[in-house]
């Protein structure tokens, strides 16, 4: 196993909670990679993407995440690192990819008002358009895939450590 691991997914599929449990079960550190754009930004993920615009957030979100230095780490990512090819191939180097999976219904009962969220949305484009873009990519890098579907917290933590041995 690499020495970080790296979570992927839609917003909501409980990256960043699953994440912290994680990180304890391990023994690991913990990255909030949306916090750390925050950090180096000095402004919330929502006001970045309404000064800079989808494309202008992406550049920074893909920056930040292809510098990330980390060891012994559980990296919780935001759901549009997929779309940063050199953020992708750097954390795919450094960790072993877990894309945290859940089906539509499930994430779109989660999930609510997505721009309070700061979630990367185009104009007129919906959750499942939103959806249906990213899965393809999510399976594209991730080294293990974990269907979340009808799993509490603790169960998804058991498919995830199973997963990585």
């Amino acid at each position: 196993m690499k020495e970080n691991i790296v979570l992927i997914g839609m917003p909501g599929v409980g990256k960043s909670t699953l994440g912290v449990v994680l990180a304890k079960e391990l023994g690991y550190q913990f990255v909030d990679a949306d916090l750390l754009i925050q950090e180096r930004e000095k402004r919330l993920l929502k006001e970045i993407i309404a000064d800079e615009g989808v494309e202008g957030f992406l550049k920074i979100e893909n920056d930040v995440n292809a510098t990330i230095s980390a060891d012994k780490t559980v990296i919780a990512t935001g759901g549009s690192v997929i779309y940063g090819k050199e953020a992708m191939e750097h954390l795919k180097e450094i960790g072993t990819v877990v894309y945290l999976k859940l089906d539509y219904d499930t994430l779109d009962s989660r999930l609510g008002n997505l721009k309070g969220r700061g979630v990367v949305l185009k104009d007129g484009q919906t959750l499942m358009d939103l959806y249906n873009e990213r899965v393809p990519l999510y399976e594209n890098y991730a080294d293990v895939i974990v269907d979340e579907g009808g799993l509490d917290l603790e169960s998804t933590l058991k498919k995830v450590l199973e997963g990585l041995s």
